[in-house]
C-alpha cells in the first residue's frame, strides 16, 4: 500500500494528535514508519497488519505520525522501520541479529549474544516495569561508538543522542519517542550536562519515576512538567559511575582489552545501514506479535543474590525459552552478583563487618570500643580520619544502621541485632548466603566470555548454541 502525503493542513485540525506510536485498548499496536519520502503507521490488529497515513479513531480522534520533515527523523537521530516485513521464525530473527552485530563489532561472545537479546527486549519493552542498561566502558579508540552504532541501529526507535549540542533536549524525545537511549556519556563534558544525564539514567529503568523539570509559560510563570524518560538505554563510558545504585544498574563489556578481529571492517560499508533497516522492519513485526504477552516471571527470580541484581537481569531472561542460554544468562547473573558482592567488601561498610565478624566469633554482643581498637589495628593506615569509639559509633548507625545500646561497660551492638549483621554479613560476601529454591544446573566458568569490570576501590558506586523459540 502506497502512503498518503500528510499536507501542514492536516495537523491543524483541532481533533489531530500527533504520536509515533499508540496502543489501543481492543489491542490495535501502531508505529510510525518512514520510508525517506513520506511517514505513516503500520498499525498491526486481528493478526494482520496494514499501512495507513493516519488512524481515526471510533472518538474522533485523529491520530497523525510526525511529519518526513521532522529534523529529527529527516537528519536519523531518531530511526524508524520503512515497514512491516515477514521473518522465518523468532530463532532465526535471534541468528540473524546476533550474525549482523558479530559482522560489525568485537566483544565477547556471551556479550554479544546478550547484547541479541536486549534488542530483541528493546521491542517489548513496554511489557516490563524495570529495566537494565547496556553499557560499555573504554578509553577513546577503543570501539565504543562502533558499539553504540552497532547495536542501536537495531533497537527499538534508537535515539542518537551523542551529536546533541546540549543534553536539554533529550527529556523532550525521550517523552515524545519513548525509544532506546543511545549516548556516549564521553561526549558531555561539563559538570552540570554529565549531571543531567545522569539524572535521565537514575530515573530511566522503571516505571513511575518521571524527571520534572520547571518551564516557563509565556515568558513569566515558572510550572513544572514531568518527562517520562523510562526505556531501555546503551550508554558508552570513559569510566565508572561514581554511584553503585546505577553502576549496578548496567551490564557492562570493557572495551579495547584485546586486538580487534580481522573480519570486523575499520570503516562501515554502504550496505550496513540497509541491513539494519531490513532487520529492524522484521523486529517491527515481532514487536507487532509479542508486545503484551510478556512479563517479569517471579519464578525466574535468584533469592541468594541481591535483589537489585535481579531487578536487572530477570526481564532479560523472561524472554528465553532456550534453555542452554537461560542457564549461561543466569550463571553470568551470579557472576556480576560475585563481583559486586567482591567490591562492596572493600567499602568502609565492609572493613567494619569484617571486624565485627572476627569479633563474635567470641561473643554475640560486641564493644563499640572493641571494634574501634580492631578497627585501627587493621586499617589505621587506610583513613585520614582519627579512628575512635565516637567515629565507630557513628559508621554504625549511619552506614550499617545498627543500633547502640549504653551499657556500664560502654556503648554495644546488642544481641537484637544480630539478624540484621547476618544478613548484612551476607550481603557484603563475609558469610555465605542461603542457596536459592531451585538448585541450578553446574555451569562452566564464563570468565573467558563475559569481561566483568572490576571497580577500583576509590569508586564508591553501586554497584554458537541454537536459537531459542519463542
Amino acid at each position: 500500500m502506497t502512503l498518503k502525503r500528510i499536507t501542514s493542513k492536516d495537523y491543524k485540525d483541532k481533533n489531530v494528535t500527533v504520536t509515533p506510536s499508540f496502543r489501543l485498548d481492543d489491542g490495535t499496536v501502531g508505529e510510525m514508519i518512514f520510508d525517506g519520502d513520506k511517514s505513516g503507521y503500520a498499525v498491526y490488529a486481528g493478526g494482520a497488519w496494514k499501512m495507513l497515513d493516519r488512524m481515526r479513531l471510533p472518538s474522533g480522534e485523529t491520530l497523525l505520525p510526525y511529519s518526513p520533515k521532522n529534523n529529527l527523523i529527516r537528519n536519523r537521530i531518531v530511526l524508524l522501520p520503512t515497514e512491516s516485513t515477514e521473518y522465518d521464525s523468532e530463532a532465526a530473527l535471534l541468528e540473524e541479529i546476533q550474525t549482523f552485530l558479530h559482522r560489525y563489532v568485537d566483544v565477547t561472545p556471551t556479550f554479544e549474544r546478550l547484547c541479541a537479546y536486549y534488542v530483541l527486549l528493546t521491542w517489548i519493552y513496554d511489557d516490563f516495569n524495570e529495566l537494565p542498561y547496556l553499557r560499555v566502558l573504554g578509553d577513546a579508540g577503543s570501539g565504543k561508538t562502533r558499539f553504540l552504532l552497532t547495536v542501536g541501529s537495531l533497537c527499538y526507535k534508537p535515539i542518537f543522542a551523542s551529536g546533541a549540542s546540549t543534553v536539554s533536549p533529550l527529556f523532550r524525545i525521550l517523552d515524545i519517542f519513548k525509544g532506546t537511549l543511545l549516548i556516549d556519556e564521553g561526549d558531555f563534558r561539563q559538570s552540570d550536562e554529565k549531571a543531567e544525564i545522569v539524572k535521565i539514567f537514575n530515573n530511566g529503568n522503571a516505571k513511575g519515576f518521571p524527571v520534572l523539570r520547571s518551564e516557563t509559560t509565556n515568558g513569566k510563570e515558572y510550572n513544572p512538567r514531568a518527562y517520562h524518560v523510562y526505556g531501555p538505554k546503551i550508554i558508552g563510558t570513559r569510566s565508572l559511575f561514581s554511584d553503585r545504585a546505577l553502576e549496578s544498574r548496567c551490564l557492562t563489556e570493557e572495551m579495547g582489552q584485546r586486538r580487534l578481529r580481522d573480519d570486523v571492517p575499520i570503516n562501515l560499508p554502504d550496505r550496513f545501514w540497509e541491513e539494519a533497516t531490513a532487520i529492524r522492519n522484521r523486529l517491527l513485526t515481532f514487536r507487532f506479535r509479542h508486545v503484551g504477552k510478556h512479563h517479569a516471571s517471579p519464578d525466574l527470580v535468584d533469592r541468594s543474590i541481591e535483589p537489585r541484581m535481579n531487578q536487572v537481569f530477570v526481564p532479560l531472561l523472561s524472554i528465553i525459552d532456550d534453555e542452554e542460554t537461560l542457564s549461561d544468562l543466569k550463571e553470568t547473573m551470579r557472576e556480576y552478583h560475585r563481583q559486586y558482592v567482591s567490591d562492596k567488601g572493600m567499602d568502609i561498610e565492609g572493613h567494619l563487618l569484617e571486624v565485627i565478624a572476627e569479633l563474635r566469633e567470641r561473643e554475640e554482643v560486641v564493644s563499640v570500643s572493641e571494634i574501634a581498637e580492631r578497627f585501627k589495628e587493621k586499617h589505621e593506615d587506610d583513613y585520614d580520619k582519627k579512628i575512635n569509639p565516637k567515629w565507630i559509633g557513628s559508621l554504625l548507625r549511619r552506614k550499617l544502621h545498627l543500633k547502640t545500646e549504653r551499657r556500664r561497660e560502654g556503648y554495644v551492638i546488642p544481641a537484637s541485632e544480630s539478624p540484621k549483621v547476618e544478613r548484612l554479613m551476607e550481603r557484603f560476601g563475609l558469610k555465605e548466603e542461603p542457596s536459592s529454591d531451585a538448585e541450578p544446573d553446574p555451569q562452566p566458568s564464563i570468565g573467558e566470555h563475559v569481561n566483568v569490570v572490576n571497580f577500583p576501590d576509590d569508586v564508591k558506586g553501586a554497584s554458537d548454541s541454537q536459537p531459542p523459540a519463542f
